[in-house]
């Protein structure tokens, strides 16, 4: 049987992602995505959980990233899982799991509500408009977003 992975995740972009070009001219761009998660425990309390999720996006989709997102913004991501495997300068055997991203949207817009396709802060943050990009017209449409 064959084997089958997806991931789909919301949050905030954690820190300015980062782009890179590999040896062989690919562009990949890397950056970290916080998932919070509120349940109540055992005791009835209600909690809180962050996970923080390490992505990749390459080729043009990873030029757009880099360009447009930085930290606090509000992105959806889906891809697949990618499992990295490599042993540390002490010789340790490290691995990670992280999303090779395929799809990315913005998510909360400007007017810090509905999800217009355009650029939000972090919730709580009452300074929306510094997690704004300078170069994005007010009025682009969701058509017009090049991923």
């Amino acid at each position: 049987m064959r084997g089958f992975s997806k991931a789909i995740i919301t949050g905030n972009i954690t820190r300015d992602p980062e782009l890179r070009t590999t040896t062989g001219g690919s562009s990949v761009c890397s950056f970290t995505v916080a998932v919070n998660r509120t349940y109540r425990g055992n005791d009835g309390e209600q909690k809180e959980e962050v996970s923080f999720i390490d992505c990749s996006a390459w080729g043009k989709l990873a030029e757009t990233v880099s360009r447009y997102a930085k930290k606090g913004t509000g992105v959806l991501v889906s891809g697949r899982l990618s499992q990295r495997a490599w042993e540390d300068k002490n010789g340790n055997k490290r691995s990670s799991v992280e999303i090779v991203v395929e799809d990315f949207n913005f998510v909360g817009g400007k007017d810090g509500g509905n999800a217009s396709g355009g650029y939000s802060a972090p919730a709580g943050n009452s300074s929306q408009e510094e997690n704004v990009p300078d170069d994005i017209p007010e009025e682009i449409e969701l058509d017009e977003v090049p991923f």
